[in-house]
């Protein structure tokens, strides 16, 4: 058995803004593994500036991956903790390489294109009429749930985007989410009495990781239902995982497998969580449409409910040409059209 691994940056369509910054390009890395008779695929959904192992020697330890893949991918997991976007890629590959179809990862009616996943639609920071333009499109595209990165312009401005989307749909016709990544501040608590006033689904990070004192206090008073996304990122035994649960207490958790252990990863965090009454759902992060495949078939595989963050594929210009589809809110494998044969994307 032998393995290569290779970068692949993706450009975005157009700059896309969040409270930590504007994105342009998003650098990934893909996993082949080959036995002699079949070939696996996986990817390594790195994100700088945000996953636990942007680190200088993250290109080494690919390197150590593919050398030591003989080894196996349970013992290669166990020594990837603290690379878990290459425990992902690691995974998926030997899933990949398993299946009769390299981009079939889990059997089930979602990869034999019978049945799609509801999806909600994001919106991305930018200027007023940037984010209105996006909002328009989205509920055009017949989206059911919109969630809106927040934090990044006037607070009131935002607030005027969603009282006008709330003023055309109710709660029960259109359902909103709102995604901090951290922006609020010591006035948290007032933002969230006025967002709860719209009738927000929940927000994702209120306020900056590793201040769970706070975080907890926000959970407790807050009327407006509060998810962790990057609070979860960085924590690896199953000890820390319960303490940061119990010590938090969320609504919400959001799981991105690339970001916390692959899938295995992500499972024990929604077993723990669903264990204390904390509900979940999965969200991509930013992977091409290799990585947002695996996840999109593990995400049906495991009945997870409600709207889920899977609709990236189309932030991309040079995305890996797929049979992922949008239509309607929902994300769903055509069975219409092809992947891009695996060589390609080797070579």
């Amino acid at each position: 058995m032998v393995a290569h691994y290779k970068k692949y940056i993706l450009e975005f369509r157009q700059p896309s803004g969040t409270s930590r910054g504007i994105l342009r390009q998003k650098e990934t890395w893909f996993i082949f593994i080959n036995d002699g008779q079949k070939m696996g695929l996986g990817e390594c959904g790195l994100l700088r500036g945000l996953s636990c192992d942007d680190r200088p020697d993250y290109e080494e330890k690919l390197a150590w991956t593919c050398a030591n893949i003989h080894l196996g991918k349970d013992f290669l997991y166990a020594s990837l903790v603290e690379f878990p976007s290459i425990q992902m890629g690691v995974e998926t590959a030997f899933l990949s390489m398993l299946s009769d179809d390299p981009f079939l990862l889990f059997p089930n009616a979602f990869s034999s294109s019978e049945a799609s996943i509801i999806i909600n639609g994001l919106i991305w920071m930018g200027d007023l009429d940037f984010m209105l333009a996006q909002v328009k499109d989205k509920l055009e595209q017949g989206f059911s749930c919109i969630k809106m990165k927040v934090g990044a312009i006037d607070f009131e401005q935002e607030l005027s985007i969603l009282k006008g989307i709330r003023n055309q749909f109710t709660k029960e016709q259109l359902v909103l989410r709102v995604d901090a990544n951290g922006a609020f501040r010591a006035d948290a608590i007032e933002k969230l009495h006025r967002l709860a006033a719209l009738d927000i689904h929940s927000i994702e990070q209120p306020i900056p990781v590793g201040n769970w004192r706070e975080m907890n206090r926000l959970c407790k008073e807050s009327p407006l239902p509060i998810a962790l996304d990057e609070e979860l990122i960085g924590v690896f035994s199953r000890e820390d995982k319960i303490a940061l649960l119990e010590g938090i207490q969320p609504q919400f958790i959001i799981l991105k497998p690339s970001f916390i252990g692959g899938f295995t990863g992500a499972k024990e965090w929604s077993t723990l969580a669903q264990e204390r009454g904390i509900d979940s759902w999965v969200t991509s992060a930013l992977e091409s449409n290799v990585g947002l495949n695996a996840i999109a078939q593990w995400t049906y595989h495991n009945n997870f409910k409600g709207h889920q963050g899977l609709g990236t594929g189309n932030l991309f210009t040079n995305n890996i040409p797929s049979p992922l589809t949008i239509e309607n809110g929902y994300i769903r494998l055509s069975n219409k059209k092809v992947w891009t044969p695996l060589e390609q994307i080797l070579f």
